[in-house]
């Protein structure tokens, strides 16, 4: 790299769980000092609604914040306004493993100055439903991609961590600069550089109400455990929130991570806003 260039700054952030998760990352976003500006911010926004899907509404919101790329997963599908707008947004990914002729886009590649990033997102086939084989199809769109620009990002939407390992490697072995999983809202504690190249974590956790089980309100979580009746979940509310994201720097040149940083806050009264 010549004295010119510099490393590519990434922030993701995990899941956005509904409001609370929505003026966390704005407050966040805005308190970003100067010496910590990032180049590209990427989002997890299945959850941003109230906790399941997307609206357009808050779509556009969290672009205003400085987000460039929002990932998806699962319940990209929740909020039915999805199907009038997934084609023109062009900040949002769904999974790409969706069968083929599903609305919306699995991978794009983004501008960021004088580079080019390709994000992938992708969703997990175990303890989940049922989709294509997202090994064949991160093998084939990561070698599209690294014919255009050598940076390539995954967000793997999955539960279970053997997946997400597996995963991670298989993309690592093709190149790829930074494989990130979501869905599980527990930030985990084992953030590292996969053969010198590739940052990995296995959750990224989520943005929301601290004081939550995994965001959503305590009481109707715990009388769907203990009742097994299907009972509609609420978003927590407190005056406290929590920022769980990860910071990679990447060489533009290579592609290749070269620190990767979890990142863990909370932050005190929640912005109250219009925002549904």
């Amino acid at each position: 790299m010549s004295g010119d260039e510099k490393n590519i700054k990434i922030l993701f952030f995990g899941d956005i769980v509904g409001k609370p998760g929505r003026s966390a990352v704005k407050t966040y976003l805005e308190n970003v000092s100067e010496n910590e500006r990032y180049d590209f911010v990427i989002a997890n926004a299945e959850n941003a609604s109230h906790g399941f899907g997307l609206t357009e509404k808050n779509y556009h919101e969290l672009s205003s914040y400085g987000i460039d790329c929002m990932t998806s997963g699962n319940h990209i599908w929740d909020k039915k306004d999805i199907f009038n707008y997934i084609d023109n947004a062009d900040k949002l990914l769904r999974p790409m493993n969706y069968p083929e002729g599903v609305q919306g886009f699995g991978s794009r590649i983004f501008e960021c100055g004088e580079y080019k990033i390709g994000v992938i997102n992708l969703l997990g086939r175990v303890f989940m439903n049922l989709v294509d084989d997202p090994f064949k199809i991160a093998e084939r769109e990561i070698k599209k991609i690294k014919e255009i620009t050598p940076i390539v990002i995954v967000d793997f939407h999955a539960e279970a961590t053997a997946e997400k390992i597996c995963l991670a490697k298989f993309c690592s072995e093709l190149g790829v600069s930074l494989f990130l999983g979501t869905h599980t809202h527990v930030q985990t504690a084992d953030e590292k550089i996969l053969n010198d190249k590739t940052g990995y974590i296995t959750d990224a956790g989520f943005c929301g109400t601290i004081d939550s089980v995994i965001g959503m309100e305590y009481q109707t979580s715990l009388n769907r455990f203990l009742k097994g009746i299907p009972e509609r979940y609420d978003i927590a509310e407190g005056d406290i929130t929590q920022i769980n994201a990860v910071e990679a720097e990447i060489n533009p040149n290579t592609g290749y991570t070269s620190a990767i940083k979890r990142i863990f806050c909370s932050i005190d009264k929640v912005e109250k806003d219009e925002n549904e």
